[in-house]
């Protein structure tokens, strides 16, 4: 699935971000505790540099707890890194990020300067309901859509702290196909940006994999088959998706799978792994090394193919008389 959503207020929203950070003490960034890879936008981790960083793994009430316990510790392992989870049903848990900030701040002079935060985060992560929880009053738009959110403002959370907003933002390109899909499946893009049936194939082939058990019981399945095809009409015979002539209404099965596991109602699921992403990573890394290779490849193949046996042998011929007249101007230099 090609993803294509990177609208123009993306775009300027970046460029407010770069021009802002220089500001900040410190880095707040919003991730889905579900898709922490996935939700964490490379393009801002290439602007923080070393500045202090929070990675806030929200939602995490829909999240599988022994996972995330996992990616905090991987993300701890960066320097400059702290994690802290929170979800909107918990609202206490949110209000750690206000000691964490100071604690990370403690060598600032707050008596005479108040200490600056940047917050920022993709569409849909639950960003503006922190934000509102934090400052204990409604500041930022929440809504299920993503892209609420449209420009950059400063608010004053009060004990010495300024909070930077600024609007989610996606990034130009998508290099992990996966991270796309994963993106889509829970839900941090809008529905017009994804094919309902793609993206629950792929979803139906991942629970399958790792959750076998929490289908079998929320679709009342006495077994779970081993495709993704035959578990979603498995399931749509169980959920009443059957088109007239009983055929299975495969968009309907795949639009219910993603509107439960988004909801939570499927229970509490993580969509990758460290272990994942760090396969993946490579062989991205391979994939990318391997394509070059292959580029150099060709245009070395282009390049000596153009040269008939005669041309490249005036060539070479050429080159040595470049290299003898080099040497011999190098020997008249020494003299």
């Amino acid at each position: 699935m090609a993803l294509q959503w990177f609208p123009g207020h993306m775009h300027k929203a970046l460029k407010e971000i770069k021009e802002s950070l220089s500001q900040v003490d410190v880095l707040i960034e919003v991730l889905d505790a579900r898709i922490p890879f996935s939700s964490e936008n490379p393009e801002i981790a290439k602007l923080r540099g070393d500045k202090p960083c929070i990675k806030i793994l929200n939602k995490y009430d829909l999240a599988d707890p022994e996972i995330t316990a996992q990616w905090q510790a991987y993300l701890e392992s960066e320097r400059g890194v702290k994690t802290l989870t929170t979800s909107s049903d918990n609202p206490a848990s949110s209000k750690q990020v206000m000691g964490l900030i100071k604690t990370i701040c403690a060598h600032k002079d707050v008596q005479h300067k108040a200490i600056k935060a940047m917050i920022t985060g993709i569409p849909n992560v639950g960003k503006s309901t922190l934000i509102n929880i934090l400052a204990d009053r409604i500041i930022a738009k929440t809504g299920n859509e993503p892209a609420v959110t449209k420009s950059q403002q400063r608010i004053n959370l009060g004990d010495g702290i300024v909070l930077f907003d600024t609007p989610g933002v996606l990034w130009p390109k998508l290099e992990n196909p996966n991270s796309i899909y994963r993106l889509a499946s829970s839900g941090a893009v809008k529905n017009t940006a994804m094919e309902y049936d793609d993206v629950g194939f792929y979803a139906a082939d991942y629970l399958i994999k790792a959750y076998p058990e929490v289908l079998k019981t929320n679709y009342k399945l006495e077994d779970i088959p081993d495709t993704e095809i035959e578990f979603l009409e498995a399931a749509a015979k169980k959920r009443g998706a059957i088109m007239t002539g009983g055929r299975v209404n495969l968009h309907k099965i795949c639009e219910v799978l993603l509107n439960e596991l988004q909801s939570g109602k499927l229970g509490r699921i993580t969509l990758e792994t460290p272990e994942m992403i760090e396969v993946e990573k490579r062989e991205i890394a391979e994939a990318a090394a391997k394509k070059a290779a292959d580029n150099a490849k060709r245009k070395q193949r282009f390049k000596d193919g153009s040269l008939t046996p005669d041309k490249k042998a005036r060539k070479e011929k050429r080159n040595e008389k470049r290299e003898a007249q080099s040497i011999r101007m190098k020997k008249n230099a020494k003299k």
